[in-house]
């Protein structure tokens, strides 16, 4: 039969795996780190690995396909196989992180980390994980919370965190963050660097995706010293 089905451009793809966490059909896998349609039967049509992908690997074209199988990807759920994580990698998998309120004394109690959700990386948090809505968004350059001590109780606490480093990264993150702020409710942006000039990278991305986000988001950078102190709030 003639329908609508997703076709993957091999050569766009980056081997992120975010379309195979994304499809709930477990029609797409990784093989040879790139992201492949491995059941074509499995495939809905509606595409919720579209939106993820940040390279813009992942499109729609009508041609002679296998009809949707309800029925087996049904069955397939119920075997339970092992999802397809990106990568491969079980350290790659999305999930939300709740932590107990503490009351003791922050002087003489263990420091606890405030991270709030999984994964942390720009380039693997899916576009539309659900920790997004509502959230005020923390897009922080990866060297600031060694350089900066009270980094988890500053600025983490209470935010949905993102880094990343724009000097060893491939690519712009601007895109990425694009679609994370369309998609979803940001309430607030906050933007920590380093005092480097090549950590400017991250800022630039952040204002670019603000303005082809086209919403108004309150958004603030702070600039962090090599030696540790806030230098530009």
């Amino acid at each position: 039969m003639i329908r609508k089905i997703i076709t993957i451009d091999e050569e766009r793809c980056n081997g992120c795996g975010l379309c195979a966490s994304a499809c709930h059909e477990g029609a797409i896998g990784m093989v040879d780190g790139k992201a492949k349609l491995l059941r074509e039967d499995y495939c809905d049509g509606l595409g919720d690995c579209l939106p993820v992908c940040p390279t813009g690997a992942i499109t729609f074209e009508e041609r002679e396909a296998p009809a949707y199988d309800e029925a087996a990807v049904a069955a397939a759920k119920r075997q339970s196989a092992p999802a397809v994580l990106p990568c491969g990698c079980p350290g790659t998998a999305s999930k939300a992180i709740r932590r107990e309120t503490c009351d003791a004394d922050e002087a003489v109690a263990p420091i606890s980390s405030r991270l709030a959700q999984w994964p942390v990386q720009i380039k693997l948090a899916p576009v539309n994980a659900p920790y997004f809505h509502g959230a005020k968004l923390l897009i922080a350059a990866d060297c600031t919370a060694y350089a900066y001590g009270d980094f988890h109780r500053e600025f983490i606490d209470g935010r949905v965190t993102l880094i990343g480093c724009p000097k060893l990264d491939e690519g712009d993150y601007a895109d990425k963050l694009t679609a994370i702020l369309m998609h979803n409710d940001i309430q607030s942006v906050t933007v920590v660097r380093m005092e480097v000039p090549c950590c400017g990278g991250i800022e630039q991305a952040t204002r670019r995706a603000l303005q082809a986000s086209g919403k108004f988001i309150p958004w603030q950078v702070v600039t962090v010293s090599t030696d540790g102190r806030i230098v530009d709030r």
